[in-house]
């Protein structure tokens, strides 16, 4: 099985991406790491717990004023992220603190629905995950599509128009915190063909419906049929080719911060 990393930048279409993987034609079945990132911080959930003494005492809105749900108020999620989107030092270090608490129960619950496709003999499954490189995620995938603009002036005028509360600097320090999309695309292509793609969304979404569609197809030729067969009948077979493909993409990702960090040294 296939598994197909799904990425970009907030406000890029990564979502309706997504939609459109999860829809016929293609009906894969969609790891969404957001939606399971809102489920393990749920009230009464260890997550949420963690997240409430760590940024309860300095952040007086954190909770929505809810009394209904028995195991606690829901988190105002507009309040926490202003407390960790952002490059100061003091947003950064937050960022990181609240990404610890998070990521390791999304880890888990992402094993568990990756294991159910698998069984289910699906050719591929989508992991749609916004901060896949950066979460360490990329030498895991087979193959990961970006989903990218080529101007960030797009992005911050589909996000106000999405979540008109944001201000402009809201919306700025959300695209910033992301990192930028130009990069991962680069870092995607340097996988080699058939292992890393961009899917350029500048214009409408019928123009974005024929670029997923030619994508998918050069996808499937290097995953045909007969192949996806084969790994779910031979199980065996399956995890000598993850692992091989894990050796691979992680030489690929070993090398690209080797470079970032010489980059780095020579300012």
């Amino acid at each position: 099985m296939l598994l197909l990393g799904l990425t970009g930048s907030i406000a890029t279409g990564k979502s309706t991406v997504s939609s459109l993987l999860s829809r016929p034609p293609y009906s894969l079945p969609v790891i969404d790491a957001d939606l399971i990132a809102r489920k393990v911080v749920e009230p009464g959930t260890a997550g949420y717990n963690a997240i409430v003494r760590y940024f309860g005492p300095t952040t007086p809105d954190l909770l929505l004023p809810d009394a209904s749900h028995p195991k606690g108020a829901p988190l105002n999620r507009p309040a926490l992220g202003r407390r960790v989107f952002g490059t100061s030092e003091e947003r950064i270090r937050d960022r990181k603190v609240l990404n610890g608490i998070v990521h390791p129960a999304v880890r888990r619950e992402m094993y568990k629905q990756m294991a159910w496709a698998y069984l289910r003999g699906h050719w591929a499954v989508v992991l749609d995950i916004p901060l896949l490189f950066e979460s360490g995620w990329e030498k895991y995938c087979g193959t990961i599509l970006v989903v990218a603009v080529s101007d960030p002036a797009i992005q911050m005028r589909r996000l106000r128009e999405r979540d008109p509360h944001l201000s402009e600097e809201d919306a700025k320090n959300r695209v910033l915190s992301q990192g930028n999309v130009k990069e991962k695309a680069e870092r995607a292509l340097r996988r080699g063909e058939g292992n890393g793609v961009v899917v350029w969304n500048d214009g409408g979404k019928e123009e974005l419906q024929r670029e997923i569609e030619r994508t998918l197809r050069e996808i499937r030729r290097g995953s045909p049929r007969w192949w996806s067969l084969l790994l779910w009948l031979c199980p065996p077979v399956a995890g000598v080719a993850g692992l091989v493909s894990w050796w691979r993409m992680k030489k690929v990702q070993e090398q690209w911060e080797e470079e970032k960090t010489r980059e780095k040294a020579k300012l």
